[in-house]
């Protein structure tokens, strides 16, 4: 789906990396040469996922051999969530 700015140009939607007020996928359709303060803040909040995915990783290589298994029933969730986060910020950045 591409969407055209008040200038003309075409622009594609960019998914957001939080749910709109009704739960769904929400987007921001912005200039990517000139972003706005949404995606300015969309890009702050995928590098704190990604941090996130980074220091949870570390915690998993240092759990996976000791951790009983109420921990690693927690772990696996957790980075269920943090891969969630990481793949939708990599498929958006490969398109």
């Amino acid at each position: 789906m591409t969407c055209e700015s008040a200038s003309g140009e075409s622009h594609e939607p960019r998914p957001l990396p939080w749910p709109g007020s009704d739960g769904k996928r929400a987007y921001v359709i912005a200039d990517p040469a000139r972003p706005g303060p949404v995606s300015r803040r969309a890009d702050g909040v995928e590098a704190a996922q990604l941090e996130m995915a980074a220091i949870l990783l570390g915690h998993a290589r240092q759990l996976v051999n000791e951790a009983g298994p109420e921990e690693l029933r927690y772990l696996v969730a957790e980075l269920t969530r943090t891969l969630t986060d990481t793949l939708r910020i990599a498929l958006r950045v490969k398109s």
